[in-house]
């Protein structure tokens, strides 16, 4: 049994790309192929033995917790937070500090669907090799758009954000879905807002390896989709993996 019980999923997002979309619902309760995103990924985490998720909103997030309300329809205990400003994920962690006491826990981005199976997969890697941080790893052609991750053995390194095209030598993106242990929260508190104004994660998965801890990153096998435009939604809504 895994000794991760709780998660954190940031479900806060005005959604702008979703539009129209997005424009009388909250991007967390977009339905692909017949579910709301969020209920996918809390089903994914219950399913990896997850018992309890707090939910971190924004817009329009009376609907959220109207659809969802205590958890049962997922068969989870969950707890909302409001994050007002949204000010980034570093900025959503600090809300739920004082919820997630010194236990590890899984951090989730909450437009990310990632096959099921690799729930239980992340968190064995947790379970056996005890990092500061288990970093899911999605494969890209060219992690461009996204943050280029680099390992030794499955150490990892090196993140650079949005590397210039063409220009990594590894195709492994920062796939936003992580586990994590209390060994965060000192450098939570050590963020400084980003050049775009918010407080983000990924700065403090810069300071952890430069620090030299132990970060592992696990490679996801199988669907990862960043559900961020009404495309993807199409293109998810036909993906025979979602059926």
């Amino acid at each position: 049994m895994s000794e991760v019980r709780r998660a954190v999923v940031l479900a806060a997002g005005r959604g702008k790309r979703m539009m129209p979309l997005t424009a009388n619902c909250p991007k967390p309760l977009i339905p692909v192929a017949g579910t709301p995103i969020l209920e996918r990924v809390l089903r994914g985490l219950r399913g990896a033995g997850i018992e309890e998720a707090i939910i971190v909103h924004g817009y329009l997030k009376e609907m959220i917790e109207d659809y969802f309300g205590d958890g049962a329809r997922v068969d989870m205990r969950l707890t909302y937070r409001e994050q007002d400003p949204p000010n980034g994920t570093g900025g959503a962690l600090l809300q739920v500090q004082d919820l997630c006491g010194d236990e590890p826990f899984v951090l989730h981005w909450g437009d990310i669907l990632i096959s099921p199976d690799n729930y239980p997969e992340v968190l064995a890697d947790y379970a056996e090799f005890h990092p500061a941080v288990v970093e899911g790893l999605n494969w890209m052609d060219d992690p461009a758009a996204g943050a280029a991750v680099y390992r030794d053995g499955n150490r990892v390194t090196k993140i650079i954000e949005k590397p210039a095209p063409g220009a990594s030598t590894t195709n492994w993106n920062n796939a936003g879905v992580f586990v994590l242990s209390p060994k965060v929260w000192p450098y939570v508190h050590r963020l400084t807002p980003s050049p775009r104004g918010e407080l983000e994660f990924t700065d403090v998965l810069h300071m952890m390896v430069a620090d030299g801890d132990y970060v592992l990153g696990h490679e996801l096998h199988g669907l990862w989709s960043d559900v961020g435009t009404p495309q993807i939604v199409d293109q998810l809504n036909a993906d025979p993996r979602l059926q």
